[in-house]
């Protein structure tokens, strides 16, 4: 494989600094589902933690280097996940956060942000201004700028899922993985492609929010004007370049799926798992359930990856979704 900006060697010393609350989540073989999809289905549960998704594994590594070298305040824009994990990391190291984000956010994850003790900043807007925003006030204070997927410390927390995935997982020939900015599918993905480069790595997108997958078709960064999805953890419109250039190297396969596919999948993870998630962490579901001659007789992992929903939102969503029969 060619070399992405990621290293195996740095990655496994990320499991030093990461706070083990947030490692060795569950693994685990969900036959509930696999009546329903066809297809052999394994369970990287990345819910079960404090900040209810994986992303404080790559925040744990920002913050770590930061108190290392005596930075005290940190700023990053967030649909919501990000800002969770990183005033979870920041406030255990003295770190003070501040979190932009687009007042139109889901507001269970608006409200976790504060509670956990960062100061929030709401622009008029999507997730792309609270970026530039972000930006914005790094420069002003002089303070450091945490972009997810970029900094390649977010790649390489989430990439020690990868690691547990390898050391834990029976033998799987598929990995499905939601596809947003980029940091998980490409941190997975390298160490996917590294110890078992006969895996599949598949990222998945809403139809409603594709500007990566149409620019890992294209091999080239493509923006779009706007996002139409309730998947909001993977609403961005302007893809990385270097990110980009990490994912051609480590995606064998990137995919859209429609709305009504996502819920289905959130209902299929409620009623057969007992899992409550976020519409981002259905979207492995969701191709499968698009799919299913593709995926079928294969053993498939899917990383569930979020869990910070609105409860009101999620029930007129899986509430009103038809059961998906196969």
């Amino acid at each position: 494989m060619q070399e992405t900006r990621l290293d195996t060697a740095r990655i496994r010393a990320a499991r030093r600094v990461i706070d083990p609350i947030f490692l060795d989540t569950p693994l685990y073989r969900c036959e509930a589902l696999e009546p329903a999809l066809g297809c052999t289905v394994s369970i990287k549960l990345e819910t079960a933690n404090p900040v209810r998704s994986f992303k404080a594994r790559g925040t744990e590594v920002v913050a770590n280097l930061l108190a290392d070298s005596g930075s005290r305040a940190a700023v990053c824009a967030s649909a919501g996940n990000l800002g969770q994990a990183l005033a979870w990391s920041g406030r255990g190291r003295g770190i003070d956060v501040t979190v932009v984000a687009s007042r139109f956010a889901t507001v269970a994850k608006l409200d976790r942000i504060r509670a956990l003790g960062a100061r929030l900043e709401l622009v008029d807007g999507d997730h792309e201004m609270a970026r530039e925003r972000a930006a914005a006030i790094a420069r002003y204070d002089g303070i450091r700028l945490v972009e997810d997927s970029l900094d390649i410390e977010t790649c390489e927390g989430a990439a020690t899922i990868g690691l547990e995935l390898m050391d834990s997982a029976p033998a799987f020939d598929t990995v499905l993985i939601a596809l947003g900015g980029g940091a998980l599918a490409t941190g997975v993905g390298h160490v996917v492609k590294t110890l078992a480069p006969e895996a599949e790595v598949i990222c998945i997108q809403p139809l409603g929010a594709p500007a990566m997958t149409h620019s890992w078709r294209q091999r080239r960064v493509v923006t779009t004007d706007s996002t139409n999805t309730i998947a909001d953890g993977v609403a961005g419109r302007y893809p990385i370049p270097a990110v980009l250039s990490d994912l051609l190297l480590v995606a064998d396969d990137a995919v859209l799926v429609q709305e009504s596919s996502i819920i289905a999948g959130m209902r299929l993870l409620l009623t057969h798992a007992g899992l409550v998630v976020e519409p981002s962490a259905a979207l492995g579901i969701a191709a499968i359930l698009e799919d299913p001659d593709r995926f079928a007789g294969r053993h498939v992992v899917t990383i569930v990856c979020g869990s910070n929903v609105d409860v009101d939102a999620y029930h007129r969503w899986v509430g009103a979704a038809p059961i998906h029969r196969s």
